[in-house]
């Protein structure tokens, strides 16, 4: 092995390494006073790994010269489609948070080093080709969210918040070390690749359960029924910019990482996970549904959205074909792009002492009194709920265009007619913003941030981006091809 080939390879996890070090001492030396100029900093270090994981997708990188440390990692064009994801949604949620912190005199030098950290991890893991590497970005990824869910102590709901995540979190960890334990005994390996060549004879009935083991550990870092219970409550109790990162960043990394798993190391046995996943797939999308009905408060109507995307996003891996993949990818990019306009918009609601308001029924007649976040959050709504010409209906469209392709046509017809479920609490916001009687409860002020990022994302999910559809669809092509070339 060539070692000074495999640390250019993972020149955007060194980036982000020294990059979170060099700020961690700053925070230390400096103190909170610095946290807006490390922040900036923060996201300057995310525009650096940025730029280097851009030309890896750019030149279309895949095969055994995209392997570092005899395997462990893999810098491919698939990798690098997630760590832009990744890098792009921390980035905005870097921005947000200021803002709302220095509301609750809580803005702290170290917030924005835990999301490097927890960045890094992230990209270790959609780098994974070993169990063990797996499991260390895992693991470095959840450790500073369990921090970021509890970051506001002066608030209590974000403390409960904090420990659920960290109690599930380990639960789901524990699950996930058993399955990979079950593999390594039944298969002889950790490596992606040795696990695909040993189950290529067959299952035995101790992999078997190894398989489904790993399976629902990384159920429950992308929220997938029936591991979805943490997800309405965290939402609702973590402060609303880390809530947005939770709901974008980690999702994109787990589904990435779920990926890798199920069509590369587990690829040999698509047969024998597919049920999983489609029963995941489903319920996700049943439970999201029905989930958000009665909900009250907009982050836990947003929670189970969470929860119902992730559903239609399993419908392309139940497919387990290039197209399927490629189909999650664009899906996952456009869920990224509507899931930060979502929250955003939460965000910027504010009575006038500045405080949060997040009951629905406080957003009624908000047409009229803030008619930009109103418009911008219903074209939000509208894109979500999957409703033409809006380019969240394109997300959906090549998933079940994928399912179709792959035979599943009962598959994509039951999801269909989930998303038509779902459309009903998407619709009941815009129907309370522009047709009850005003509140009159948000009259607070925005930044430029604020509706910087709002208005970015709303044209992106706007007609407008359909011009973007090409482009985005052949980079995801790539990406899946260096998927299944590993594979």
């Amino acid at each position: 092995m060539d070692f000074a080939q495999s640390l250019r390879l993972i020149a955007p996890e060194f980036i982000l390494s020294v990059g979170g070090l060099v700020l961690l001492l700053a925070a230390a030396w400096m103190g909170d006073k610095a946290s807006r100029a490390i922040s900036i900093a923060s996201v300057a270090v995310l525009a650096a790994a940025a730029a280097f994981t851009a030309s890896v997708l750019g030149s279309g990188a895949m095969g055994a010269d995209t392997q570092a440390f005899f395997g462990q990692m893999r810098a491919d064009a698939f990798a690098a489609f997630a760590k832009l994801l990744i890098f792009a949604a921390a980035a905005a949620c870097l921005m947000i948070a200021p803002r709302f912190f220095d509301r609750w005199k809580a803005m702290r030098a170290e917030y924005p080093v835990l999301i490097l950290f927890a960045v890094l991890g992230m990209s270790i893991m959609v780098s994974a080709g070993d169990l063990m590497t797996l499991y260390i970005g895992l693991e470095m990824n959840s450790l500073a969210a369990y921090v970021l869910a509890a970051f506001l102590r002066v608030d209590s709901r974000s403390e409960e918040a904090g420990l659920k995540y960290f109690v599930l979190g380990a639960l789901a960890s524990g699950i996930l070390l058993y399955g990979m334990s079950l593999t390594y005994g039944f298969t002889g390996t950790t490596s992606f690749a040795g696990i695909r060549a040993a189950l290529a004879s067959g299952l035995s009935t101790g992999a078997l359960f190894g398989v489904i083991f790993v399976f629902a550990g990384l159920a429950f870092k992308i929220a997938a029924v029936p591991f979805h219970m943490w997800t309405p409550d965290v939402y609702e109790g973590a402060p609303t910019p880390v809530t947005t990162f939770f709901a974008t960043a980690p999702k994109v990394a787990a589904v990435a990482l779920l990926m890798r798993v199920a069509l590369d190391a587990f690829g040999a046995q698509s047969d024998a996970w597919r049920q999983i996943v489609i029963f995941a797939a489903l319920a996700s999308i049943v439970v999201g549904a029905l989930g958000a009905i009665g909900q009250t408060n907009i982050k836990r109507l947003l929670a189970y959205s969470s929860i119902n995307n992730v559903g239609f996003i399993l419908v392309g891996l139940a497919a387990a074909t290039p197209g399927g993949a490629s189909a999650m990818l664009v899906y996952l990019a456009i869920y990224v792009a509507m899931t930060i306009g979502s929250f955003v918009a939460v965000l910027m609601l504010r009575d006038a002492e500045g405080n949060q308001v997040e009951l629905i029924d406080d957003m009624a007649g908000l047409s009229r009194t803030s008619p930009g976040i109103a418009w911008c959050l219903a074209l939000l709504m509208f894109s979500v709920a999957g409703i033409p010409p809006l380019l969240g209906f394109f997300a959906k469209l090549v998933v079940f265009q994928a399912a179709v392709d792959a035979g599943m046509i009962a598959l994509a017809v039951i999801a269909i007619a989930g998303s038509v479920i779902g459309a009903f609490y998407y619709l009941k916001v815009v129907k309370v913003m522009f047709f009850d009687d005003p509140a009159d409860k948000v009259k607070g002020a925005n930044d430029w941030a604020h509706w910087a990022l709002l208005i970015v994302s709303t044209l992106v999910i706007s007609p407008l981006g359909y011009l973007l559809t090409g482009w985005l669809g052949t980079l995801a092509d790539t990406a899946s091809a260096a998927l299944f070339l590993a594979a």
